[in-house]
């Protein structure tokens, strides 16, 4: 079943509008990625006007951010500890953006949306 994102059938008071149309196809929204602890897999949508946008699917590697030294490094994500978006998401190590995830290097918070862009990147907290 998807996800729709037109006009509501109900009115603000709780009674039923009458559709002037039928249901269309740009206002069918994208399942969600749910971006998961795994090997690296990704998956190519179509977008809007024939763009596409990269959904990270399963990764285990992180670029995390070094505010200190001002660097960049690659680190391995050992598991999810904290998310804000689903308290549920920690316990099926699944990755969204403000996630704290435990690396080889510390704690990391999710800077990226890895749904949207396709990569993942953090800063050490």
């Amino acid at each position: 079943m998807s996800l729709w994102q037109g006009t509501s059938i109900r009115k603000p008071s709780g009674g039923r509008l009458i559709q002037a149309r039928n249901k269309r196809r740009f206002e069918v929204a994208p399942e969600d990625a749910e971006t998961k602890l795994g090997e690296h897999v990704q998956k190519l949508i179509r977008a809007r006007g024939a763009s596409q946008k990269v959904k990270l699917l399963a990764t285990n590697s992180i670029s995390v951010m070094d505010k200190k030294t001002g660097k960049a490094k690659k680190a391995s994500i050992k598991t999810v500890t904290e998310n804000g978006a689903n308290i549920h998401y920690v316990r099926r190590n699944i990755i969204t953006k403000g996630a704290v995830v435990d690396t080889d290097m510390g704690k990391v918070k999710i800077t990226s949306r890895p749904g949207q862009s396709g990569a993942l990147s953090g800063v050490l907290v």
